[in-house]
């Protein structure tokens, strides 16, 4: 394959996605060589898998095909920082961790949680991941305020800040986040950022009740985080609440007051705090914040009908958690697992997805709005040639 003026090679077993191996990896390193990538690509019937930092890479099903990985490594420049205005614009290449150090230099921060280390600001956007500071801050698509995209045909769409072009009244920011390369290729993305936080405080506790969650979450005392972590249907469930700010340390204390119990305060996080319970067979699931208590239980009685072992982690605050299952587990005991923790939470609005797994399972599960989504993917990608069968209904 030849693109004038961008580097391609041979792709090789290290470039497969999700064990499927494309043949041959572009490393542009611009918005218009990318579209000069995508036109090529479009010409010869091209499918088209868009990379970053490739920690996130093997989420999801497989692609029906893959001919063609756009790595975006070499998009790795902070473009602008209005410090004054609290605006950051990065190409998407730009590693999260590299922003942070670049932003923390002015006092500031992009208060969006790298998903793992090498994460990079396209791919954590096209996956829609996001972390602990999410309760207080939102996600990547809340602090999202502009987007440079490529789409299958080439052709180059801006929305948001610094409005150049949009498309046909699509909010591009919203569609592109989450949508794990199916509708075409993020180049560049513009951020609101926060100040850095004068301290910070972290109160863990292994014996509170779950249900003070709600409590804390509505209290004055302003936590920045509540996160919980369980490993096994029978364990404790520990709870972690971070609060920021110039009186970090008295609201802290106060937190651990209401907490009561083992409840102890440190400067530094747990060493959990952030992370994913596990990689090989992950689990991500969404309730309303009322159902939290009601999830945890049900998630520990499948288990144990099914002799599983899930580590639950994730924002107690928001109720978006993360469960990981032992990579060896009896695939027929996950499927099972999954239909009944879906049938459980469907009837109040909750979701879980399967992120990663070794065997064939439902990865999406269903949803009402597959014929919406449809129908955008046939407006931005009418060929499919965008990474397919990747997203929910094999889009």
């Amino acid at each position: 394959m030849i693109v004038p003026g961008v580097t391609v090679r041979a792709a090789d077993g290290g470039d497969a996605v999700a064990g499927v191996r494309p043949r041959w990896v572009a490393l542009p390193e611009t918005t218009e060589e990318i579209a000069a990538v995508l036109r090529v690509a479009a010409d010869h019937d091209l499918a088209v898998v868009p990379v970053g930092g490739g920690t996130t890479l093997h989420w999801g099903p497989p692609p029906e095909r893959c001919d063609l990985l756009i790595d975006t490594c070499c998009l790795n420049d902070v473009l602008e920082h209005v410090a004054g205005d609290l605006v950051v614009k990065v190409q998407a290449g730009v590693t999260l961790d590299a922003l942070a150090g670049t932003l923390a230099a002015a006092g500031q921060r992009l208060a969006l949680d790298a998903p793992g280390e090498g994460a990079t600001v396209g791919g954590t956007l096209a996956t829609g991941v996001a972390g602990p500071l999410r309760f207080r801050y939102g996600t990547a698509r809340d602090l999202l305020i502009g987007i440079t995209v490529v789409l299958a045909d080439g052709t180059i769409a801006r929305a948001g800040g610094k409005v150049v072009k949009n498309v046909a009244g699509y909010d591009l920011g919203k569609l592109f986040t989450g949508s794990y390369g199916t509708l075409g290729v993020i180049t560049e993305a513009t951020f609101r950022l926060h100040p850095l936080p004068a301290d910070s405080r972290w109160v863990t506790t292994s014996s509170a009740d779950p249900g003070v969650v709600g409590a804390l979450a509505a209290s004055p005392l302003e936590p920045a985080a509540i996160e919980l972590d369980r490993s096994g249907p029978h364990g404790p469930v520990v709870l972690s609440i971070l609060v920021e700010g110039v009186a970090a340390a008295e609201r802290a204390k106060a937190v651990q007051d209401l907490m009561g119990g083992d409840a102890h305060i440190g400067e530094e996080p747990p060493t959990w705090w952030g992370r994913l319970p596990g990689d090989d067979l992950l689990l991500a699931l969404r309730v309303l914040p009322a159902a939290l208590e009601g999830t945890l239980h049900a998630v520990a009685a499948h288990a144990a009908r099914l002799s599983l072992a899930p580590h639950v982690r994730g924002s107690a605050g928001t109720a978006d958690l993360h469960v990981a299952l032992p990579a060896e587990s009896d695939p027929g005991k996950v499927a099972a697992f999954v239909a009944a923790v879906r049938d459980e939470i469907r009837p109040d609005g909750g979701r879980l997805i399967v992120l990663t797994a070794p065997s064939e399972l439902d990865f999406w599960g269903g949803t009402g709005a597959l014929g919406l989504m449809r129908s955008v993917k046939a407006r931005f990608d009418p060929d499919r040639r965008m990474s397919p069968g990747r997203f929910v209904g094999g889009i």
